[in-house]
């Protein structure tokens, strides 16, 4: 092995052979968020990472950018990599979804403003289930942050308090609650406003007003809203944004209503924080479609907002046994082998005024490509009924 350097995908873990071999041999590994940050120029960076609501919040907050006709690109997640866009078409502004496997492999990357959404349980089998470690990925965001930069979590988020209770940052650190009101910059919900208040000065629009419905679209608001009050982005552009942002395809995407039935394709909800905001958000009884390739979920997160709200739980997966373990004595559960069959079952289980969900749970790659590949046949299973 001859390279001086090696940029690695994201998808291949640290564990693989060519990977430890290159460590051993004191060849730098890193990421192509790390290798694009060397060309950036004079350009800032907002990155946006967390386990859930993360695609929502850079989504919004480069919306917001736009409204505000600034010179801002949507990278890494979503949109182009940071590296071709920085080749191809470098703006002022970048907007970037991280995830932890991107962070696993950063150096000096430093963003001017990190938003970390939450730290819940995801990818345990990449972290040897070991979840502080997935935790220090995500905080690996600010490991080069400066006084002088932005670090912006949610106040009630059990994991980021934990570490910040434990370790030293050097960032200005702004808080998004729902759970109380604050006396220093940052974003809480008082009654039905959303108070967003950076350097002093504040901002407010009424909760009735925001385009996405539900707490956890709060949350992803107030993360972007601070994010773009902290960037200098105009308050009537982050109000208008916030009224009129329309919602992620395959994220509590309404996809029909079919005698009076409606069908939800949730299909990015990978994990089980993600189903918990989305079963918390529907108040009508739930057909839920939950399964595929589990990363180590401990069902008992759900369980009482599957004992409230769902009728019956249709497996869509290859291996449905810890499904079946965490809830056969307290729902109905149905088995699937393909999505035209989850479809079918789950809408003879519905009746007038339901809901039929598809928030997996679960990666997607025992039937399916990918989330998106889930989602699309989901929905042309719904369109074929």
């Amino acid at each position: 092995m001859n390279a001086t350097e090696i940029v690695k995908s994201p998808g291949i873990p640290h564990k693989v052979e060519m990977v430890q071999k290159a460590i051993e041999k004191r060849i730098p590994v890193m990421s192509e968020i790390e290798f694009a940050y060397r060309y950036k120029g004079e350009s800032k960076m907002v990155c946006i990472t967390g386990s859930n609501g993360k695609t929502t919040t850079t989504s919004i907050c480069y919306d917001m950018f736009l409204k505000d006709n600034q010179d801002v690109s949507v990278v890494g997640n979503i949109g182009y990599s940071f590296a071709r866009q920085i080749a191809t078409k470098p703006t002022a502004w970048y907007v970037m979804e991280i995830s932890s496997f991107q962070l696993d492999d950063i150096i000096d990357f430093r963003p001017d403003i990190a938003v970390i959404t939450n730290i819940t349980p995801d990818h345990l089998d990449r972290y040897n289930y070991d979840f502080s470690l997935y935790t220090k990925a995500k905080f690996k965001i600010a490991m080069n942050q400066t006084k002088e930069d932005y670090l912006i979590v949610c106040k009630e988020d059990k994991a980021t308090n934990d570490y910040l209770n434990e370790h030293i940052l050097n960032p200005k650190i702004l808080f998004f609650t729902m759970n109380e009101s604050l006396n220093t910059d940052g974003a809480y919900v008082n009654g039905n406003e959303m108070m967003i208040r950076v350097n002093g000065e504040p901002f407010s629009i009424s909760i009735n007003d925001l385009s996405l419905k539900g707490k956890h679209n709060q949350y992803n608001s107030m993360a972007a809203g601070i994010s773009s009050r902290v960037a200098e982005i105009r308050n009537t552009s982050i109000r208008e944004s916030l009224r009129t942002f329309s919602a992620l395809e395959h994220r509590m995407e309404t996809v029909a209503f079919i005698r009076g039935i409606e069908f939800i394709n949730d299909s990015k909800a990978t994990n089980l924080n993600s189903v918990w905001y989305a079963l918390e958000s529907i108040q009508k009884p739930i057909v839920l479609i939950l399964g595929g390739v589990d990363k180590g979920n401990d069902y008992s997160e759900i369980e009482s907002l599957v004992k409230e709200k769902v009728k019956c739980i249709v497996c869509l997966g290859v291996d449905n046994s810890a499904i079946h373990r965490a809830f056969d004595s307290k729902v109905t559960i149905l088995d699937a082998k393909n999505i035209d069959d989850a479809v079918r079952y789950a809408y003879e289980q519905a009746a007038n005024g339901d809901v039929v969900l598809l928030s997996p749970a679960c990666a997607s790659f025992d039937l399916f490509k990918n989330y998106e590949d889930r989602g699309e046949q989901f929905k042309n299973s719904v369109r074929a009924l």
